[in-house]
């Protein structure tokens, strides 16, 4: 079951997606490991987080453009953002801007798009795999630009440029989610106003970005006008996530305990792994999604590691704990979605993520999509978050299920 998951629909990320054949290989673009590009200027300028580093034009693959309703601009940026722990970093993106004029109310809206999981390997990048026709979740980015928003994606820290994915690490994710939105208001050529309404959109991996940046917004960037977030799938509780998979998707277990491991050096891994553990860490580093579903199925973290339950080491929880989400009230509506039999990411979860919302003060929308597995909940119910933060740019009043 586990691996008719992760390879018809590549797990988190995501199914309802319209999927291009990809382009020939003489065809496509360097991959991130060889494109500067993507390797920030060093010493990093000391700039504000969302400051553009660089940015080039670039053409997504003509397959996904003919899915696209109108014309659009697609520009590449390096963005500077800030890492789980308060450093400086620079963080690659996609801003894809309709060229139709805006005919809605104020300005033209800007969806700050977190990607589901996409793998921890530089080729796995959504601002590669979207000129190569390779990245499979396009299907809500087609219905963004659709209504004449624009849209920008963050590849996440670690993701495209150099270095290790920080991936399943909540506070660096939103981060770099708030600060692609900044950089796509402070790129001239995409012709976007500041003060623009900006929604907040993702699932799964891009779920909890997505939560983490509208309980950051507030505090991390006062200067977006955030007006909702529409999130599902969400990884709230990472003890529970990796308890959950340990036995059945062991390779998504892995992968997070690398992200958390390269955002927090406190934390023991690399130097508890067996010559076993560190071979399959080295695999899972440089792969995307499909393989790293597929890596070690049925696997435990004691099978890798000298040291018993090593995520029970305090230092280990106190860094899982500072990404628990629900503790901070958004300062803007939000919309909550999780199916009842989602194999990945745990109901109870969900429940208690929104408990926890509710009990913050936050103005929450909460659907539960009976028999909802991971891949058909978004699939089902993601055009309805969408549309919600439609409602959102209308100015219309938010509902609230707490």
């Amino acid at each position: 079951m586990f691996r008719r998951l992760v390879t018809g629909l590549a797990v988190a990320g995501l199914s309802c997606a319209v999927i291009a054949a990809p382009a020939a290989a003489d065809d496509r673009p360097p991959t991130p490991q060889n494109d500067p590009f993507y390797t920030a200027p060093s010493p990093l300028p000391d700039v504000r987080a969302g400051d553009v580093l660089k940015t080039r034009k670039v053409d997504l693959y003509v397959d996904i453009l003919r899915l696209f309703p109108t014309p659009i601009r697609a520009d590449q940026v390096l963005y500077r953002s800030t890492s789980a722990t308060g450093t400086a970093n620079a963080v690659s993106g996609t801003v894809i801007t309709p060229l139709t004029a805006w005919t809605g109310p104020g300005k033209r809206p800007v969806v700050a798009y977190a990607m589901g999981t996409q793998g921890l390997g530089d080729q796995c990048a959504p601002s590669y795999q979207l000129r190569t026709g390779t990245e499979v979740e396009v299907a809500f980015i087609v219905q963004a630009i659709g209504k004449g928003w624009a849209v920008a994606l963050t590849d996440y820290e670690g993701l495209g440029t150099p270095g290790t994915h920080t991936y399943a690490t909540a506070k660096s994710e939103g981060r770099a989610l708030l600060d692609v939105a900044r950089a796509a208001t402070r790129l001239p050529v995409a012709n976007l106003d500041p003060a623009a309404p900006v929604g907040v959109f993702g699932y799964s991996q891009g779920g909890q970005a997505a939560a983490a940046a509208a309980e950051q917004a507030a505090a991390y960037a006062p200067d977006l006008h955030v007006v909702g977030t529409a999130t599902g799938g969400v990884p709230a509780d990472l003890n529970l996530v990796a308890k959950s998979n340990e036995g059945g998707v062991f390779g998504l277990v892995a992968a997070a305990a690398a992200g958390l491991a390269t955002a927090y050096p406190d934390v023991p891994l690399d130097n508890v792994l067996t010559t076993q553990g560190k071979a399959l860490f080295a695999k899972l580093k440089q792969a995307c999604v499909a393989e790293i579903g597929t890596t070690a199925l049925g696997g435990h973290l004691n099978d890798y590691t000298t040291v018993p339950d090593v995520i029970q080491d305090p230092r280990w929880q106190q860094r899982i704990h500072e990404n628990l989400l629900g503790n901070v009230k958004p300062s803007a509506p939000i919309y909550l979605y999780q199916g009842t039999a989602d194999e990945l990411i745990p109901y109870a979860g969900a429940v208690a993520l929104k408990s926890r919302y509710c009990a913050a003060g936050a103005t929450l929308e909460w659907h539960a999509i009976p028999l909802g597995g991971h891949v058909s909940t978004v699939s089902i119910w993601g055009t309805n978050a969408l549309n919600w933060l439609g409602d959102r740019f209308q100015s219309r009043p938010a509902m609230t299920s707490c």
